[in-house]
């Protein structure tokens, strides 16, 4: 049998007191909220009552926080992969609405398609496309978790429905500690469910 079902995980709520788009900046924790919806997420994909078979997350603080219970309930050690990382982005570190208004940060918004500030979209989804392959070819039987974060779940939502993967930030569907479901039929993915199990947090930060 092959591997069943793979979800994207959503980290929880990051401490972020001073609201900066933090992006792959290292020291951003969970906050107390977001250790309770990570564990929220966790007892989600828990009690769909499949066995997983693999864990994997991406190497930021917020992200292997949010795997602690999938390791606690499952017994499965968190693999880090680099390939299903927040994105670089120029603006890491700053208040995005106080950056907006300078115009020397203007140049980096010239090609919101790509998108100029950043990764190009194109590239989140090869790598992203990439990390499930192997970890779904790598997988004989039951579910796969990545932890991940908004940008390289939504770009894959686009991605996997044939969409423009240029989309505006603000319409994202993808929560804090949500989880995105897909299954792979021969080489085709397709998105099988989508789930919001933890309270919502404070959703500041996220690139």
């Amino acid at each position: 049998m092959p591997a069943e079902r793979l979800h994207l995980v959503r980290h929880g709520e990051v401490h972020n007191p001073d609201r900066v788009l933090y992006g792959r900046l290292p020291n951003f924790r969970l906050s107390d909220a977001g250790r309770a919806m990570a564990r929220a997420a966790a007892e989600y994909v828990v009690g769909l009552d499949h066995t997983v078979a693999q864990l994997r997350c991406s190497p930021l603080q917020r992200a292997r926080e949010s795997a602690e219970p999938f390791t606690e309930m499952l017994g499965l050690p968190a693999e880090q992969d680099e390939r299903i990382i927040e994105p670089t982005n120029v603006f890491e570190g700053t208040r995005m609405r106080r950056a907006l208004r300078d115009p020397r940060n203007w140049w980096h918004l010239r090609r919101p398609s790509t998108p100029s500030w950043g990764e190009a979209y194109a590239s989140i989804a090869e790598r992203m496309r990439q990390a499930m392959n192997d970890a779904w070819d790598g997988t004989d039987a039951g579910d796969i978790v990545f932890v991940s974060h908004q940008a390289p779940i939504w770009i894959t939502h686009l991605s996997v429905a044939g969409l423009r993967l240029q989309h505006d930030p603000r319409t994202r569907r993808c929560s804090l500690s949500s989880v995105t479901s897909f299954e792979r039929v021969g080489d085709v993915w397709r998105e099988v469910g989508y789930a919001e199990p933890a309270a919502s947090g404070v959703d500041l930060g996220a690139v």
